[in-house]
């Protein structure tokens, strides 16, 4: 009986809830909204002890997606697609790699996968449940780096299997990421090589066509020593191995000689049945007899009706035989010749036939298409083809929230949130004689039901209305006019202004998996006028030191001398190879001396670079390894090479201590802490629940840099996965005597601002990609807040609604988060997150589970 009042109460509140909402402000609205949710705990807690007998939901059949796909199966082979259109996702931009989206009604089909597809993918909901097949141009990190990020995604979608098409190494690329990925046991991964039968499904066949290059031979196109005396060098715990005969052994696998075009035809679609035509022919349109008539007519036949002869053009329109679009890709001079003379694409250049292409997709540099020779082959397509160009000549966009959020940022503070900037290419574009097309984020070419470009999917990128939507938000104006008296105020007192360096950059301060507003870890340190470090290198690194700095991107990268790596999950160390490969492009672009980078990482790390340097692409020469346990202030050291290399790492930086601990993670996770020689000290803690060994090498630390993946009411789910809430990071902080404490990694449920906790003081900032501070900022810092607050007072109080939902339906304090977050958002944008950061939580290996990826 209690339980019926308990219900009926409740309704009565909510109702009564809805009737306010709809006649007060929303701020005013807060008081009443804390008086029903203490009646609602108060409520919870009698339904707890007099609970209702309430049927249980049926729960969702698990493999509901298989069955669906078993359905769309027989449709297609019948109907073939209404529908198809030929997206692009990265342009090809130097902060973009190249990737296209291939959108059917049964199908979804990815081509080439670099890093940060997935987070544009996530940003334009292009979705990846029914992407079941990848199609690879070439092993290379442009086209792979994001491969693995997007192989953990598609799990946790739910996606059963994925078949990778491409070079035959990526079978030893799938085997190179479960170094650090764990076995990824949810998912059917295989391989499709091009020596198989081509791919056929419910939409399209796919044709792989192998083109070499003029020697098959290893070219070393990556290595910073290519034409030099001497062999590679892979570097294992600090040392050279510098045997000629060894190095060659270990490359014999690789294949830099060896790209894949992809030839893919549409199934026939049978025309539709015009039914206008048919009544004026007299055919019985609308009764039973028609049926047979359709279905003969559709097939090509000629009927008789009514002593009536009616043949097939009278009343269906033409029989589309399917368009054919390919997609290739020449990446240097050495391929061209493969690319122009090859025979299996010819038959695609005859104007006239069905094979005829409609659309070439060109995954090519300026240079190659500017040779006379490639000029004619794409001259040789019929006149009516149209060719698709991604490069780094074009321009565009990609991510739009990010230059939004940027964009009202910078309104409270231009230093401290500078507008981001955009790579232009040197090189003019190349003159083409054919109807081509520069590659934009979102465009489409549709196939289906009508040949076209389109955009309507694309956005723009006009400041001017991010700035009108921001002064739209109610007081935001006037704590912004707060703030910078505030700062001015500050600004006078200082005598002297203070030192530009050490200057810190906030690359990606999201965790788990990159997300539209956050990307995954990356914090740079800027210690000098000449010399960077880098503290972790999550995906998309390279591309957020791109926006960051525009044309100045080469400047900055030959800075970095050094990168800490602070453990292996994948938001922490998957941008590596890129940064590595683009920072030598700077160097020889500025002229200057290369220098392998010094790279402080777990001693685990090798197993993964050195399987991706045996057979994919030259990395071992890039940088010389220092293990993180070495800098241990329990180490032993007893190899002098190593000793050597962290001498000189410490006076390459002007630093006089570098520090690392092992931390309360997973495995062979480390923070670390170092000195300048001019006195400051800076500590970074990666990720880590609280921990003793990280305060006492941090102790009074200038600045500290902690990890606040969680919420306070979120106690539990940290200690779970190993993480910590925003106080327990101000806590260490106090703990160390720092004197500011930068939050960090905050998990993506927090997309725009994490939850303030009452530990916050003006010892205590919160990061935001994109933000550039130094030390002279400190005092400045925490006058931002209120402007903050304001700006995201609406996603602010939709995150107390929902703690105050979650304690209501744990009023012990029982953590169920996930749950909430899901109902919420859905399974999409929360969860994949959410359990990426669960399932590897309590792992005690790199190598046992799937680990984690925060």
């Amino acid at each position: 009986m209690i339980s019926v009042h308990v219900r009926l109460c409740m309704q009565l509140v909510v109702k009564g809830r809805a009737l306010s909402a709809a006649v007060t402000v929303p701020r005013l609205d807060s008081t009443f909204r804390r008086t029903v949710f203490y009646f609602h705990r108060s409520m919870a807690t009698l339904e707890n002890e007099f609970p209702s007998k309430r049927p249980q939901k049926k729960q969702k059949e698990p493999l509901r997606r298989v069955k669906t796909k078993e359905s769309r199966n027989k449709r297609g082979d019948v109907h073939g697609p209404s529908t198809v259109y030929v997206q692009v996702v990265g342009a090809g931009s130097r902060d973009s790699a190249a990737s296209l989206y291939v959108f059917s009604e049964f199908n979804r089909y990815l081509f080439n996968c670099g890093e940060g597809t997935q987070r544009l993918m996530q940003e334009h909901k292009l979705k990846a449940a029914r992407l079941d097949n990848i199609f690879l141009t070439r092993l290379s990190w442009e086209n792979v780096g994001g491969l693995s990020g997007m192989i953990l995604t598609l799990k946790d979608t739910g996606v059963p299997e994925c078949v990778l098409s491409g070079p035959p190494q990526l079978k030893n690329y799938l085997h190179a990421i479960k170094s650090f990925s764990g076995p990824l046991e949810d998912i059917k991964l295989s391989v499709r090589p091009y020596t198989e039968e081509m791919h056929k499904d419910e939409t399209m066949t796919v044709c792989q066509v192998p083109i070499f290059a003029k020697s098959k031979s290893d070219r070393r196109q990556n290595s910073p020593r290519a034409g030099r005396s001497g062999s590679s060098s892979p570097k294992r715990d600090g040392f050279h191995h510098n045997d000629r005969r060894d190095g060659e052994r270990r490359g014999a696998a690789r294949d830099t000689s060896l790209v894949i075009a992809f030839v893919c035809k549409l199934h026939p679609k049978k025309g539709n049945f015009l039914v206008a035509e048919a009544k004026e022919l007299g055919l019985p349109v609308g009764t039973a007899a028609i049926g047979p008539l359709i279905k003969a007519l559709k097939d090509g036949e000629t009927i008789v009706h009514d002593g009536k002869e009616i043949r097939p053009e009278q009343v269906c329109t033409p029989t589309d035989p399917g368009p054919v679009f390919i997609v290739v890709e020449c990446p240097s001079e050495e391929f061209v010749e493969g690319v122009c003379n090859n025979q299996q694409l010819r038959r695609y250049q005859t104007g006239g036939t069905e094979d005829s292409a409609v659309l070439v997709v060109h995954m090519t540099p300026e240079s190659i298409l500017e040779t006379d020779q490639y000029k004619e082959w794409m001259e040789r397509f019929p006149s009516t083809t149209e060719h698709l160009i991604l490069n780094e000549q074009v321009c565009t966009v990609h991510n739009i929230r990010s230059h939004k959020i940027q964009t009202q940022l910078n309104m409270i503070h231009p230093e401290i949130f500078p507008q981001l900037k955009a790579y232009k290419a040197k090189q003019p574009q190349a003159a083409l004689h054919v109807p081509n097309v520069r590659a934009e984020c979102l465009l489409k070419f549709q196939l289906r039901p009508v040949m076209e470009w389109q955009r309507d999917a694309m956005s723009s990128c006009i400041t001017e209305e991010f700035v009108r939507e921001a002064s739209e938000v109610p007081n935001f104006l006037e704590e912004v006019e707060k703030c910078r008296k505030a700062c001015s105020a500050e600004a006078a007192e200082l005598s002297v202004p203070g030192e530009k360096y050490p200057e810190v950059v906030f690359l990606g301060t999201g965790s788990a998996l990159p997300m539209k507003i956050r990307n995954v870890s990356g914090t740079l340190v800027n210690i000098s006028a000449s010399q960077s470090l880098l503290l972790d290198c999550g995906e998309g690194t390279f591309g957020q030191l791109c926006r960051h700095y525009g044309d100045h991107v080469d400047d900055a990268l030959s800075k970095i001398s050094t990168v800490f790596i602070s453990h292996l999950h994948a938001d922490h160390h998957t941008g590596l190879i890129k940064l590595l490969y683009q920072r030598q492009r700077a160097l020889d672009t500025l002229g200057k001396p290369f220098s392998p980078i010094y790279l402080v990482a777990p001693a685990q790390i090798m197993t993964w670079l050195g399987q991706y340097h045996d057979y994919c692409e030259e990395i071992l020469d890039h940088f010389t390894h220092i293990p993180n346990r070495f800098l241990c202030d329990d180490a032993e050291v007893s190899k002098p090479k190593t000793h050597s290399f962290i001498q000189a790492m410490l006076k390459k930086n002007d630093l006089e201590k570098f520090r690392t601990c092992i931390v309360r993670h997973c495995k062979n996770a480390f923070a670390c802490s170092f000195v300048h020689q001019s006195g400051w000290k800076l500590a970074f803690s990666g990720d880590t629940m609280p921990c003793d060994a990280f305060v006492n090498i941090g102790k009074n630390s200038t600045l500290l840099i902690h990890e606040a993946t969680l919420e306070d009411e979120l106690e539990e789910e940290a200690v779970e996965k190993r993480h910590s809430t925003t106080s327990q990071a101000i806590g260490i902080g106090m703990k160390m005597n720092a004197d500011f404490i930068m939050l960090n990694h905050f998990s993506q449920r927090y997309a725009k601002i994490p939850l303030f906790s009452e530990d916050f003081n003006d010892k205590v900032g919160i990061s935001f990609d994109h933000m550039k501070i130094c030390f002279r900022d400190f005092k400045t810092l925490p006058k931002l807040i209120p402007a903050l607050k304001t700006l995201f007072a609406e996603e602010l109080e939709e995150m107390e609604e929902r703690r105050e939902r979650r304690e209501l339906r744990n009023p012990k304090g029982v953590s169920n988060d996930a749950v909430s977050e899901q109902k919420m958002f859905g399974r999409s944008e929360v969860e994949r997150g959410v359990k990426r950061e669960q399932e590897a939580a309590g792992l005690d290996s790199i190598d046992t589970k799937r680990p984690k990826t925060t």
